[in-house]
């Protein structure tokens, strides 16, 4: 699996496309049979006590693609605290496991593993 990360419009989804993968290839907000998630972040906001069954969905997909969601203005609002954080841990976890683990920033890839 490869974990693509970086902030919201940084090029993440045009870096998965130019692995090969076609817009029928990748899920956008949804674990499905397709081999890219695209919009983790969101999964996890939907349900921040999932990562656990989320994380066994999710370590078989060839490329999972997260916004960075740990920088800026942290939020009053418990709940948004918690999918931050929640988030934050399953993306360390993602990494660990991953084959290679890509920042983007500008449309510019970095390997950071």
């Amino acid at each position: 699996m490869i974990l693509v990360i970086g902030a919201a419009s940084s090029g993440k989804l045009e870096y998965a496309r130019s692995m090969g993968y076609i817009d029928s290839d990748i899920s956008d907000g949804k674990v499905t049979e397709l081999p890219v998630v695209n919009n983790l972040q969101d999964i996890v906001f939907e349900n921040p006590s999932s990562i656990d069954a989320l994380y066994d969905k999710l370590i078989d997909k060839d490329v999972v693609i997260c916004n960075e969601v740990g920088s800026g203005v942290i939020p009053v609002d418990k709940i948004q605290r918690e999918a931050r954080e929640a988030t934050g841990r399953l993306c360390i976890r993602l990494a660990e496991r991953a084959e290679k683990v890509v920042r983007l920033v500008c449309g510019i890839p970095t390997v950071l593993k």
